[in-house]
């Protein structure tokens, strides 16, 4: 009996040993060296200082240079939407919610977003 399970431990440390180790996941510094990430970044700092036409075309950028994260994706066609929205370009805005929801279905304003005067009527037409 001592035998037999001095064996299945011995048989299952020398399995354990032939197990692939799991791939180490990518780091913030590993992400921001993407382009498409570094200027999701941008846009979003350029968005909080209010520097609307550099925030609006940093996150362009990072839509068109291939966001890999559909959040991410989501997150870029929001910020989009606010700063058309604000800018009176309803079309554009209506349209970035409805690809922020297309890039990520699980994509929903919080509720004091939802609530905003400017384009929260509109983020309800977008995405019922």
């Amino acid at each position: 009996m001592k035998r037999l399970t001095w064996l299945t431990l011995w048989l299952a440390a020398v399995l354990a040993g032939c197990a692939t180790p799991p791939a180490p996941s990518a780091g913030l510094t590993d992400v921001i060296e993407r382009p498409a990430e570094r200027a999701l970044l941008t846009g979003m700092r350029a968005y909080d200082d209010a520097q609307y036409p550099q925030a609006e075309r940093a996150l362009q950028t990072a839509l068109y240079t291939g966001l890999n994260s559909p959040r991410d994706r989501a997150s870029a066609y929001k910020l989009l939407a606010f700063i058309y929205c604000t800018s009176d370009r309803v079309g554009d805005c209506e349209a970035s919610f409805r690809a922020a929801r297309e890039a990520d279905p699980a994509f929903a304003l919080t509720r004091s977003e939802a609530g905003h005067p400017l384009w929260g009527p509109v983020y309800r037409r977008a995405v019922p």
